[in-house]
């Protein structure tokens, strides 16, 4: 049997954080870098550049739709059959086999390309239901904002190493004994499947689910699952700073994601050279590694409400930036910026949002963060190809992204982080826990 480690015990906590670095080499090789690259010049080379981005827009909201479904009923279940690690273990390997299965996937075949790529995102999206839902389990309420922002930093310094090595394998093919840049990335996707494997193992080894499971209701599991579900439906008003927190968060995380997913997508349809591309990411990437952990601290010192205040305040202006850029050091620029706020607002949404849910739900409640989440991201991207699209300009598309951030800064506003505080723990004590 593993031993497991209580809320607070070092072990516990790293290993927790340790998932962000295993999955965020799909997030970053394969999502937000070598995907959007490959598709549009190996595999759907015969399509034209906005054809190519609506496709690619189109996919990435049918996966997010997919887990707009799934991620409640996740939540649910989790809490049901105390079942957070077995659901992160089903999900993420789901995602493992997708990504290295891109390697075998031929030139021209975008369709069997997206397909693949849609069910990498399935599992890498339902993992992080238990995922984030084991923050409580990991870390104290005291120590959230700090626990998520390490768990962030690890994610952007894991994935930026791994990304690192993928970038030099596919501009210099040679050093890896390798025949050129277009299998450099297909070796790029089967790293990233044995990364992901690998680095999950301490999160289900030593990380303990303290939060009890829901005693049984009559019918079994799956309608017990189901009755909780609309449980939650039915009284998620009653919870009303979490609620209004997951409204302002539908639109703000949309804007983010849609930025992570198309940020190169839109670079290319704009005329940048995919190395410049890459290489800004991978800026991106190694500075929301500290970035990230100063947020933690910034929201322990002041509040992570005001922490994500200023995230938004950042995105809005980068995209006015983005949709005037023109030359290759702009784009550079930006992505400092970018990872500058990035780990920042995740990581403390993530936080911000623990801190306002019974603990003893904590399952119930994040399946509808990353199924709300999801669900703007379906949004998102079709926005942006729509937009693009429509008007036969990207930089219109980029633009649109703009609406997001101000409507979920404007609901934000209005989330009293105190006193979701102190109802979500009166919950907790009428639990017993």
């Amino acid at each position: 049997m593993a031993v497991t480690g209580q809320p607070g015990d070092a072990r516990a906590l790293w290993s927790w954080a340790l998932y962000d670095w295993a999955n965020s080499g799909f997030a970053t090789t394969v999502m937000a870098g070598f995907f959007p690259v490959f598709f549009k010049e190996f595999w759907a080379a015969g399509l034209s550049p906005t054809d190519s981005t609506f496709q690619l827009g189109l996919a990435n909201s049918i996966a997010s739709l997919c887990v707009v479904v799934l991620a409640p009923l996740l939540g649910a279940l989790a809490d049901r059959a105390g079942a957070k690690k077995r659901l992160l273990a089903l999900f993420a390997y789901l995602g493992v086999a997708m990504a290295a299965s891109l390697f075998w996937v031929a030139e021209g075949a975008w369709p069997l390309a997206l397909l693949v790529y849609a069910l990498g995102i399935i599992g890498f999206a339902g993992a992080n239901v238990s995922y984030d839902a084991l923050l409580l389990d990991a870390a104290p309420r005291e120590r959230l904002d700090r626990v998520s922002a390490l768990g962030y930093a690890m994610g952007y310094l894991g994935g930026g190493l791994l990304f690192a090595v993928n970038v030099a394998m596919v501009l210099r093919p040679g050093w890896f004994g390798l025949a050129d840049a277009a299998q450099a990335v297909q070796v790029a996707f089967l790293t990233v499947a044995v990364w992901w494997g690998m680095f999950s193992l301490p999160v289900l080894l030593f990380v303990e689910e303290t939060a009890p499971r829901l005693p049984p209701r009559p019918g079994g599991l799956v309608r017990g699952t189901l009755a909780d579900l609309g449980e939650t439906f039915r009284h998620v008003r009653r919870y009303r700073y979490a609620f209004l927190f997951l409204v302002a968060y539908w639109f703000y995380i949309d804007g983010v994601d849609t930025i992570v997913r198309m940020a190169v997508d839109y670079g290319l349809a704009i005329g940048f050279s995919s190395a410049d591309l890459l290489s800004a990411l991978l800026l991106t990437q190694l500075i929301g590694f500290p970035a990230a952990i100063g947020f933690g601290r910034l929201a322990e010192r002041w509040s992570p409400k005001r922490g994500i205040g200023i995230a938004i305040l950042v995105y809005v202006l980068a995209v006015f930036w983005a949709w005037q850029m023109s030359v290759a050091w702009e784009f550079y620029t930006l992505a400092v910026i970018i990872g500058l706020v990035q780990g920042g607002i995740q990581a403390l949404s993530r936080s911000f949002y623990a801190r306002l849910i019974p603990r003893h739900r904590a399952g119930e409640f994040f399946g509808f963060y990353n199924m709300l989440g999801k669900f703007a991201a379906v949004l998102g991207p079709l926005m942006v190809g729509w937009v693009a699209a429509t008007s036969g300009d990207s930089r219109f598309g980029i633009l649109s992204v703009i609406l997001l951030f101000l409507i979920g800064a404007a609901v934000l506003t209005q989330v009293d982080m105190a006193a979701g505080e102190r109802q979500a723990q009166a919950e907790d004590r009428q639990a017993g826990i």
